[in-house]
């Protein structure tokens, strides 16, 4: 006896969900998750705030990016929601920036772990990631206090590097603003 086919998840899925789960559709099937606990949120914002005023607004950096915190990210049929996402201001027109979910594949993408989300990060998101395009990809895990960096080369990802703790990590692709770990990794509260 054969067993029923698997439904697969719609986008009303997901807007059925309550306001403090955040889910998302990967290869047809739902995932979700509850909201991020503390040092997850701490790292994420402040790597947000970090990268952002250099890179999206010009201060103290180049500017020419466009940032955006735990965009809905709706790519060949998967919707995905990764923590932080950059677009390089080409590649995401005006007209790209007004609805409520983005198309254009992002130019980087950072997951903060969480203890119930890294195994899905890792072997599930970073391969779709991959699979769409996305040149950059950071791993960062806010309790033991480390940045992973991949590339994409060929369609597969190159490891460029870990960073931990340091004052002056420059972790590319914003390698020309180096970034204080250790001060965000104090931010959770954990170190310090």
């Amino acid at each position: 006896m054969t067993s029923p086919a698997k439904r697969r998840a719609t986008y009303e899925d997901l807007r059925a969900l309550p306001e403090n789960v955040t889910g998302e559709i990967i290869a047809g099937e739902l995932h979700t998750q509850p909201r991020p606990a503390g040092p997850h949120t701490l790292v994420a914002s402040g790597l947000g705030m970090d990268l952002g005023a250099p890179f999206d607004r010009g201060r103290g950096g180049p500017g020419g990016w466009i940032f955006a915190a735990e965009p809905e990210l709706h790519l060949d049929g998967d919707v995905l929601v990764p923590d932080l996402a950059a677009w390089r201001v080409e590649r995401l027109p005006s007209e790209a920036r007004v609805g409520t979910s983005f198309s254009v594949v992002p130019d980087w993408v950072a997951e903060v772990a969480s203890p119930s989300t890294t195994q899905r990060d890792r072997l599930i998101k970073v391969p779709v990631y991959a699979s769409r395009g996305v040149p950059h990809l950071w791993l960062v895990e806010p309790v033991e206090g480390r940045v992973e960096a991949y590339e994409l080369n060929a369609g597969r990802w190159v490891w460029l590097g870990t960073w931990a703790d340091e004052r002056a990590a420059a972790i590319p692709p914003f390698d020309a603003v180096p970034l204080d770990l250790i001060r965000l990794w104090e931010s959770t509260g954990l170190r310090g």
